[in-house]
């Protein structure tokens, strides 16, 4: 069986433990066939008017990010082996952050492009502040809905990435993500990712959201459902120890719900790798 891990971060990224080639040359030690890297690109955040910690935006250095992956492929690439330079862009409904996306496309072309909803409404979706005084429906259809309208960014995307992000730190006694409690909006995400022919990401960093992996089987089974057979495995490591983390786990769930291919996004084209 291939590995495939797509949507990882390296210490390029505010959040990142690891550097960025011993991300890569774990991932090959590893036996990866194929290995992703997406760092984050938070405009979303300065739009909001939040700053990370620590950080002064525009925080992923895109020059030397980019420049640090061409030689790294350079070294690592081979017919076994191919790793991947892409950027996980928050989704925000500012303009100037689409302006920014579609200006960072056009100078850097990366292997792909990881969609993300992260902030709502102003607030960081991550933090407890993002749940005081709201109940668990207003805090999740809020961000749900802000995934629905990310759908439509203007500027080139292959994967929405780990859906139920809202529940990793969510603040409730029952965190989990269920598709029958939000089926309506819900519904309305899975149909938009067929119609636009996008990649829906399994996520296997799922913290404390009540699930092994994000989203869950009851919505990965809709989707399936619903005609969607696009999607990605991503364990989101932000070091070394944690590429490929749970793969089995949801490789496992995949199988028993009917898919038979995981997708790997490239400029060149989707790779179709069997499970």
């Amino acid at each position: 069986m291939l590995l495939t891990d797509v949507h990882n971060h390296s210490k390029f990224s505010t959040d990142g433990i690891s550097p960025l080639e011993d991300m890569v040359a774990e991932a090959k030690a590893k036996g990866l066939r194929y290995f992703g890297i997406s760092e984050h690109f938070d405009y979303d955040f300065i739009a909001a008017g939040l700053k990370i910690q620590g950080f002064e935006p525009p925080y992923t250095d895109a020059d030397a990010y980019f420049k640090k992956a061409a030689e790294l492929k350079a070294k690592y690439n081979d017919n076994n082996f191919t790793f991947l330079a892409g950027g996980e862009f928050g989704y925000s409904e500012n303009p100037w952050c689409a302006e920014e996306y579609a200006r960072l496309i056009e100078k850097y072309s990366p292997d792909f492009i990881v969609n993300s909803v992260h902030t709502v409404g102003g607030q960081d979706c991550y933090v407890k502040k993002y749940f005081e005084g709201k109940t668990k429906e207003q805090a999740y259809r809020t961000y749900l809905q802000a995934v629905k309208s990310s759908l439509e960014a203007t500027y080139r995307y292959d994967v929405v990435a780990h859906l139920g992000y809202c529940s990793r730190k969510a603040t409730y006694a029952d965190p989990k993500l269920r598709y029958a409690e939000f089926s309506d909006i819900i519904d309305g995400i899975l149909k938009t990712v067929v119609q636009k022919d996008k990649i829906l990401e399994v996520n296997s960093s799922a913290r404390t959201a009540g699930s092994d992996f994000l989203p869950d089987t009851d919505i990965l089974t809709r989707y399936f459902e619903l005609g969607g057979r696009a999607v990605s495995f991503a364990s989101d490591a932000h070091s070394t120890e944690r590429i490929c983390d749970k793969r089995e786990k949801v490789v496992a769930a995949l199988k028993k719900i009917g898919f038979t291919y995981i997708t790997v996004p490239a400029r060149s084209g989707r790779i179709k790798v069997e499970i």
